[in-house]
C-alpha cells in the first residue's frame, strides 16, 4: 500500500521525461488535384493565411499553395509563378510533366518531393510554396522562404569587449549559417529533426565528426528521439529532458551561449551544439562546472590577466555564496571571531532593529530580487527609476528608521555584486545564498561546514552523458587545468584540443 502511495505522488509530481513516442501515420497524396486541396482545406480549416493560387500547366490543373507572410511574393513570382505559365510544353503529362518541370522551368534552388499530407503541411507551414499537379501523386516544395526576422546584432547578455559583435537570431538556418562561417570545415555536420507534436519545432545538432565522441552523440541523438512534448517554444524546453533522467542536482550540465563564436569554440572541443528554430541562443551539451567561469573575452587578454580575472570570478563565486551565511553564523554563535571594533557595530546593529538577524537578512534579499525582477521586465526607461527607489527606499530610509541594518546591508549588496561576476550560475547562487544563511542561523559555521560538503557531493556525482560534470578538477586531468587553474598562452592551448569524452572512453 505503501509503495503504491508513494509511486501515485512521484509520478505525479515526477513523470518520466522519456516517453516511446508514436510514429505518426502518413496519409499519401491522392491523384485528383480537388481532393488534395479539399483535404487541406479541411485541415486548414478556412484559416486566412492559407491561399490557394490556381492555374493551367499544358491544359493541366495546377495549384500552388502558400501561407500568407511566410514566403517572398517576389521570389514566387519570378521563380514559381512566370516561369510555369511562360514556358512552352511538349505533349506530356502526369509523372512525366512533373518531372519536366523540376528539370526544366522552375528557377528556385531548393526544389524536394513530396508524397504525403503530413510533410508537405509542415513545409508549407516553414514557408515553402507546394505544387500540386492533377493527375500526379506527388507534390513539390519550391524553397522561397521570406518571413520577417530580426537582423544579426550584438549578444545582450554576454557582451566582449573585444571579441565579435555578432549574437545568435531566431532563424535557424542563419544560425547554422553564423557557425559555418567560423568552422569552414568539412567535418562539421548540421542533423536537423522535429520535436514538438503540436509545434512542429525544427531543432539541429551541430559537430565535428573528427572530434565529437560518437558514444555521446548517440547517447543524446535518443535522448532527443524520445522527446514527448506538445510545444517546444524555447531551449529551456529541453535542459530537463537533455539531463540524466534522475538527476536532481542543483546545476546543469546543459549550457546556453547567445555567441556563435563561444559555440563554435565549444564544438571545436567535441562538444555539440543544439540550435532551436525561433530561439536565438544554442544549448551546448554536454557542459562542465569550470565553463561558467570562461567568457570569450579571457581569450583576448595576456594570460596573466585572463588568470587574474579567472581567479577574480572564483573569489566571487565563494564571496556570492557563502557570505551571508558566514556572517550569520558568527553574528549568532562565535561573536568573538569579528574584530572588537566590527562587533561593535554588529551589536548595536542587531539591538537596534526589530527582527531577528536570519529575517532581517533573508528580509533583504527578497526585497533586492523583488527590485531586480521589476528591474529585468520593465521598460528601459522605467529601469532608471526602479534603481533610484530601490537606492532610496533599501538603502538609506529602511537603515535610518531602524527596519535594517548597515551590516546586513552592505553584506547583501557584496553578495549581488559579486554573483553578477558570473551570470551563469545566477539562480544556483541565489539558492545557495538562502541555504546557507538558514544553515548558518540555526546550526551555526557546523551547518555551512554540512552544506557545503553535502553542495560538493552532489556536484561530484553529477554527470551529463557520461560525462563528469567537475572536470578536470574531479577527476582531476593535470591536461585540463591549463585553462582552469590558469589561463595558458595560446601556444600551449594550441598545441592539442581538450577533447572531451565519456567515463568508458577515457
Amino acid at each position: 500500500m505503501k509503495n503504491t502511495i508513494f509511486e501515485y505522488f512521484k509520478n505525479l509530481f515526477y513523470p518520466k521525461l522519456y516517453a516511446n513516442a508514436k510514429k505518426p501515420q502518413t496519409t499519401p497524396l491522392n491523384t485528383n488535384i480537388d481532393r488534395n486541396v479539399g483535404y487541406l482545406q479541411g485541415k486548414f480549416n478556412g484559416s486566412a493565411d492559407f491561399t490557394i493560387r490556381r492555374l493551367n500547366i499544358n491544359n493541366i490543373r495546377g495549384a500552388i499553395l502558400t501561407m500568407e507572410g511566410m514566403c517572398n511574393k517576389d521570389t514566387l513570382t519570378l521563380s514559381v509563378i512566370n516561369p510555369l505559365l511562360e514556358k512552352e510544353y511538349p505533349e506530356i503529362q502526369g509523372p512525366e510533366l512533373f518531372n519536366y518541370i523540376e528539370r526544366n522551368v522552375l528557377t528556385a534552388s531548393e526544389l524536394t518531393k513530396i508524397e504525403d499530407f503530413e510533410t508537405l503541411m509542415q513545409l508549407l507551414m516553414s514557408g515553402f510554396a507546394i505544387l500540386l499537379i492533377d493527375t500526379c501523386s506527388t507534390a513539390m516544395s519550391i524553397g522561397v522562404q521570406g518571413f520577417s526576422f530580426r537582423s544579426v546584432s550584438e549578444p545582450e547578455s554576454e557582451t566582449s569587449e573585444r571579441g565579435s559583435r555578432e549574437g545568435f537570431v531566431e532563424p535557424l538556418r542563419i544560425n547554422m549559417s553564423l557557425l559555418r562561417r567560423r568552422l569552414k570545415n568539412p567535418d562539421l555536420r548540421f542533423e536537423t529533426m522535429t520535436v514538438g507534436s503540436v509545434s512542429k519545432t525544427d531543432i539541429c545538432m551541430c559537430y565535428l565528426t573528427d572530434a565529437v565522441s560518437q558514444s555521446i552523440l548517440k547517447k543524446l541523438r535518443q535522448k532527443l528521439e524520445k522527446i514527448d512534448m506538445d510545444t517546444v517554444l524555447a531551449g529551456g524546453y529541453l535542459v530537463s529532458y537533455l539531463e540524466d533522467e534522475n538527476d536532481h542536482s542543483l546545476f546543469s550540465g546543459v549550457g546556453i551561449t547567445e555567441r556563435p563564436d563561444t559555440a563554435a569554440g565549444k564544438i571545436n572541443e567535441g562538444r555539440i551544439a543544439i540550435l532551436i528554430d525561433g530561439t536565438p541562443s544554442a544549448l551546448i551539451i554536454p557542459y562542465l562546472f569550470v565553463e561558467n567561469f570562461q567568457t570569450m573575452g579571457d581569450y583576448s587578454y595576456k594570460p596573466y590577466y585572463a588568470t587574474f580575472i579567472r581567479w577574480l570570478k572564483y573569489i566571487c563565486f565563494f564571496i556570492a555564496a557563502l557570505t551571508p551565511g558566514f556572517y550569520t553564523a558568527i553574528a549568532l554563535f562565535n561573536p568573538e571571531l569579528f574584530p572588537e571594533q566590527v562587533l561593535n557595530k554588529v551589536a548595536v546593529s542587531i539591538g537596534s532593529t526589530p527582527f531577528g538577524l536570519i529575517t532581517e537578512i533573508l528580509l533583504v534579499l527578497f526585497m533586492y530580487e523583488i527590485m531586480r525582477e521589476a528591474g529585468l521586465r520593465l521598460p528601459k526607461a522605467l529601469g532608471h527609476a526602479v534603481s533610484i527607489v530601490g537606492a532610496l527606499v533599501i538603502g538609506d530610509t529602511a537603515v535610518s528608521a531602524g527596519f535594517i541594518g548597515a551590516p546586513t546591508l552592505m553584506i547583501v549588496a557584496l553578495t549581488a555584486i559579486a554573483s553578477y561576476v558570473i551570470p551563469n550560475l545566477y539562480p544556483q547562487l541565489c539558492i545557495l545564498r538562502i541555504l546557507f544563511i538558514l544553515a548558518g542561523g540555526f546550526f551555526g559555521i557546523w551547518g555551512i561546514v554540512l552544506l557545503s560538503c553535502v553542495t560538493i557531493v552532489n556536484m561530484c556525482g553529477k554527470s551529463i552523458l557520461g560525462v563528469p560534470y567537475t572536470m578536470p578538477l574531479a577527476p582531476f586531468k593535470l591536461f585540463g587545468m591549463r585553462d582552469v587553474a590558469i589561463r595558458a598562452d595560446w601556444k600551449v592551448l594550441s598545441q592539442r584540443r581538450n577533447i572531451i569524452r565519456d567515463r568508458k572512453e577515457q
